[in-house]
């Protein structure tokens, strides 16, 4: 008898030992970035102002979920005329549309800290579903959530009139972010 008890015990501060939960977006130490082509060379970007908010837990991950809100402003594709360029109705219109939003709406775990996200993503006042792989990485007290998609353009009307279709800038864009959260 003394010897179960000892052993649930010892099951309980495993399985709870185990369990780490991730609150909030440190937003200095993440990063979202994206790739395309153009005129069939591979091109660079970064948007600078973002936050997020997380809420996760390693051991009930269907309950979590994760907010990210981009200022579409900040995009950084590499020269002033092509930031400006974007923010023009055409691409972004970022005067009508300055957010961009993610809202998760599902999270299945995959196995080895591999998780995928489903949710929504709001751009120019269209929304679509968007699932998103991502990869989890513990380190020190730190979540590091490194994730990616394919964004279609054509999807939100980034890029109308002369801009659309693949022959300029690819319909493709490929979408990488790394956030990090800290243990709660």
């Amino acid at each position: 008898m003394k010897h179960r008890v000892y052993l649930a015990l010892l099951l309980v501060f495993f399985t709870s030992a185990q369990a780490v939960e991730y609150k909030d977006v440190n937003r200095a130490a993440s990063q979202i970035s994206f790739t395309f082509e153009q005129v069939q060379q591979q091109m660079y970007g970064t948007f600078r102002d973002f936050e997020g908010t997380l809420t996760f837990d390693t051991q009930k991950p269907e309950a979590g979920h994760a907010l990210l809100k981009i200022q579409l402003a900040s995009i950084n594709a590499g020269s002033a005329d092509t930031n400006d360029e974007l923010q023009r109705a055409s691409w972004f219109d970022t005067s009508t549309y300055p957010v961009g939003v993610y809202e998760s709406t599902g999270i299945k775990a995959l196995g080895d800290n591999r998780f995928k996200v489903s949710g929504n993503l709001t751009i120019k006042g269209i929304t679509r579903p968007v699932d998103v792989d991502v990869v989890l990485k513990e380190e020190s007290g730190i979540g590091v959530f490194d994730g990616q998609f394919i964004l279609k353009r054509d999807d939100f009307k980034i890029g109308e009139g002369e801009w659309v279709g693949n022959s300029v800038v690819s319909n493709d864009i490929h979408i990488k972010f790394k956030m990090v959260a800290p243990q709660r």
